[in-house]
């Protein structure tokens, strides 16, 4: 390890639609070199509220200053999760929704052009609720061209669905608002449109950094990733 994780926020890692905590994994081992407690839960995908309550209990399970970072989805629930939590220092988003309050994910990727998602989803009812996935032949172009195809050929297998009320369902609070905020836009997203990251890095005031790259920035990218990592953990602790 290069540095001691001493002083170091832990940074909390949430995935979004279509992945898993594993998304991160190169991230993760990159943080962890450079001395940065690490954790990845599993995000539940089911509802807004319902992940966001999911995380909220989470992070209070864990001592010291946290950096909160999103992908996509992962976006939305930690700006609601972190909100009235003192512990939360920094929150980064990686691709990701930065929904105001009373917008959701949907509504905010329909705003600009760009996404080629719709036509690429498969559901599947669950009784209860229709879950998404994105179509197996689709997965690498829609989620992500530049990683090797036989490693999104496992992702797509492993892929975990959302409920597509989730996708629907609007924000209640803001955390971005009071949290010193970073962005990561992927300008060769398929998923997001890289103006709609756009419109949301600027509204938010977030310090902004665009790499070519596609929806799974994380898999494709890490250091990139964990670069602007770097970046908030060393303001908070500045």
């Amino acid at each position: 390890m290069s540095s001691t994780s001493e002083n170091k926020p832990t940074v909390v890692l949430v995935h979004g639609a279509f992945a898993d905590a594993s998304s991160w994994n190169g991230v993760i081992e990159r943080l962890r070199h450079e001395g940065h407690p690490v954790v990845a839960p599993a995000n539940p995908l089911r509802g807004l509220a319902h992940d966001a309550d999911y995380l909220s209990d989470f992070l209070d399970s864990l001592d010291g200053p946290l950096v909160l970072v999103g992908h996509s989805y992962g976006g939305a629930v930690i700006s609601q999760a972190a909100a009235g939590n003192p512990q939360v220092k920094a929150l980064v988003y990686v691709a990701a929704f930065i929904p105001e309050t009373g917008e959701s994910a949907l509504e905010l990727s329909d705003r600009f052009p760009g996404s080629t998602l719709g036509p690429n989803l498969d559901s599947v009812s669950t009784g209860t609720e229709t879950d998404l996935y994105i179509k197996a032949d689709a997965f690498h172009h829609q989620f992500a061209a530049d990683v090797p195809r036989s490693v999104t050929d496992l992702m797509a297998a492993t892929q975990r669905p959302v409920a597509a009320s989730a996708l629907e369902e609007k924000a209640t609070t803001t955390a971005w608002k009071t949290v010193p905020s970073w962005s990561l836009i992927a300008t060769e997203d398929f998923n997001i449109p890289p103006a709609a990251q756009r419109f949301m890095s600027e509204r938010a005031r977030a310090h902004t950094t665009e790499v070519s790259a596609s929806h799974a920035v994380s898999v494709s990218q890490p250091a990139a990733v964990a670069h602007i990592i770097e970046q908030a953990s060393r303001a908070t602790a500045g």
